[in-house]
């Protein structure tokens, strides 16, 4: 595939995550199945290894092959995939940006240092090496909430500016005031916002989402996103009954048991039933049990059915 430029990455994208075993082993066959599913969900992309795919907690050798296995698919569909090759140490993600250039992605992920906080100087550093290193193909910055460092569209200006192989960000925030200034500072970058908010986002000039909507119904979070390039008005309506969803049926695990947003997004996958995920999260993290989540199907079914009208 080749790389993609900053104004070709756009739309929905929809993340893998990790079906994994009651020994807590990664199953292959039920993550290739998963990938079937996902490269005919009519999603603008795919990506690997983000929070979701639960990235942390990979041994290189899995790593490796996750990132193998969706190339084969992707390519042999003609998809377009992300590689995500973070890291919380820059020496490992540095070698996994390495060994994922091998596979041509559109696009490779990557989050900041994580242990300390760095600086701007010091993210320029990294992200400049990280470029040598996977040349041509561009790179994503994914700045989750929980980041020891949260970026302000002032600091992706200065990224933008000194790292010119920077193609887009993937942050938390996606109101007009914060779109502007990120416009205003780092125009040039693809902006993705969160996917429960991408019709506001793109309303504000967001570009598109990584998406937990995705996560819930990938071929539904699609046609939403194709939704608003017809009818914004009609897609705000559905994100309002999103986020209805989020607020009184998902985040309340997070609040009562502390689950985690990787717990959270298997839980939206289930509660989709599209694929046989499971909510099982690798050890030490706790996940929702699995009759939970079915007993959110029919409220999801209801409060918004246009996810599922296929």
């Amino acid at each position: 595939m080749n790389p993609f430029s900053s104004s070709q990455i756009r739309g929905t994208w929809a993340t893998l995550l990790l079906p994994i075993r009651e020994d807590d082993s990664i199953d292959w066959a039920r993550l290739a199945d998963e990938i079937d599913v996902l490269t005919a969900s009519g999603a603008q992309g795919i990506y690997s290894n983000g929070t979701a795919c639960e990235f942390y907690a990979q041994s290189e050798k899995e790593f490796d092959r996750v990132g193998s296995l969706l190339a084969e698919k992707c390519e042999r569909a003609s998809v377009p995939f992300q590689i995500g090759a973070s890291h919380m140490s820059p020496q490992l993600s540095l070698e996994r940006v390495r060994r994922a250039a091998q596979w041509k992605p559109a696009a490779i992920q990557v989050v900041l240092p994580d242990w300390y906080p760095v600086t701007n100087a010091e993210a320029c550093d990294f992200l400049a090496k990280v470029a040598e290193v996977c040349a041509p193909i561009g790179l994503v910055l994914y700045n989750p909430p929980h980041a020891k460092r949260v970026l302000q569209p002032e600091d992706f200006g200065v990224l933008a500016q000194s790292v010119p192989s920077l193609l887009g960000v993937k942050v938390a925030r996606s109101d007009a005031e914060w779109c502007g200034e990120f416009k205003r500072h780092a125009g040039r970058l693809s902006l993705f916002v969160p996917g429960n908010n991408l019709a506001t986002g793109h309303g504000n000039g967001a570009h598109g989402s990584y998406s937990n909507v995705a996560a819930l119904e990938p071929a539904g979070a699609a046609r939403w996103n194709q939704l608003m390039e017809l009818d914004i008005d009609a897609a705000l309506g559905i994100e309002r009954r999103i986020v209805q969803f989020m607020k009184g049926y998902i985040l309340p695990f997070r609040e009562r048991a502390g689950i985690s947003n990787q717990g959270l997004d298997k839980l939206l996958a289930a509660v989709g039933g599209w694929a046989d995920v499971g909510t099982r999260l690798r050890w030490p993290y706790r996940w929702v049990p699995t009759e939970d989540a079915l007993a959110l199907r029919p409220v999801a079914r209801r409060l918004i059915p246009e996810l599922f009208e296929h």
